[in-house]
C-alpha cells in the first residue's frame, strides 16, 4: 500500500501543479491571457506586464503555495502511511513539473520559479529564505527577473548541500529533486539567457511595448 499512497500523492501533486494560476487569476480579474502578450509565459512576472500588480502578487503566491502544499502535507501526514523523504522529493518535483507541463492547459506552462520556491520553503523555510534573498539581491542590483531567477536556481542546490546539517538536514533524494528543478529552471530560461547575452532582455519595471 505504501507504493500506492506514494503514487497517489505524486499524481495529486502534479495535478495541483497543473493549475496555471497566471491564466486562472487573469481570467477571473478580467485581464488578457498572459500567454498572448509580453514573454507569453504564464507566470507572475508576465502577469505584472498587464499593469495589475494585484494579479501578479496573487499569481505569485498561489504558484508558490501549490509547490509548498504537497511537501508539507506529506511531511505532516505521510509517515503513518510509510511516506518518507523519497515521497517528499517526488511530490515537490511533481508539483513543479505540473507547472511546467500542465495537463489542464495543453502542457503549456510557465518557468516554475515561484513553484520551485514554494517547494524549497516546504522542505525548509531557511532554504526558501536563502534562495529568495538571492533572487531579491540580484534583481535589486541588476533589474533582471530572469537573471535573478537563474542565480537563485544555481545557488539553491548549493545552499542545500553547504548548510545541510546546520540549518536543515539533508537527504539524497531531496537533493536530487532540488538539482533537477534547478537544471530545468535554467533550461526553461534558455531564451532569456540568449537575450541577456545579447543585451535585449527586458528589465524589471520596464513597460511592455505596445503592439
Amino acid at each position: 500500500m505504501t507504493t500506492v499512497y506514494c503514487l497517489l500523492a505524486t499524481l495529486a501533486a502534479y495535478l495541483l501543479g497543473s493549475l496555471s494560476f497566471a491564466v486562472i487569476v487573469s481570467r477571473t480579474m478580467g485581464l488578457n491571457d498572459p500567454r498572448t502578450y509580453g514573454s507569453k509565459n504564464p507566470g507572475a512576472t508576465n502577469v505584472l506586464r498587464s499593469g495589475s500588480k494585484a494579479a501578479a502578487v496573487i499569481t505569485l503566491l498561489l504558484d508558490a503555495v501549490k509547490g509548498w502544499l504537497p511537501v508539507v502535507l506529506v511531511q505532516a501526514f505521510g509517515k503513518p502511511h510509510g511516506l518518507e523523504d523519497g515521497t517528499v522529493a517526488l511530490v515537490g518535483l511533481a508539483a513543479f513539473l505540473g507547472h511546467l507541463w500542465p495537463v489542464f492547459f495543453r502542457f503549456e506552462g510557465g518557468k516554475g520559479v515561484a513553484t520551485a520556491l514554494g517547494v524549497l520553503v516546504g522542505i525548509s523555510p531557511w532554504l526558501g529564505l536563502a534562495t529568495l534573498l538571492t533572487w531579491v539581491i540580484i534583481a535589486f542590483f541588476f533589474r533582471y527577473s530572469s537573471g535573478a531567477s537563474l542565480a537563485a536556481a544555481v545557488f539553491a542546490p548549493l545552499y542545500y548541500v553547504m548548510f545541510g546539517g546546520v540549518l536543515w538536514y539533508t537527504e539524497a533524494t531531496i537533493g536530487v529533486a532540488i538539482a533537477a528543478m534547478s537544471a530545468l529552471l535554467v533550461w526553461r530560461h534558455r531564451e532569456n539567457i540568449r537575450r541577456l547575452m545579447a543585451g535585449t532582455e527586458s528589465r524589471l519595471g520596464q513597460k511592455k511595448k505596445k503592439p
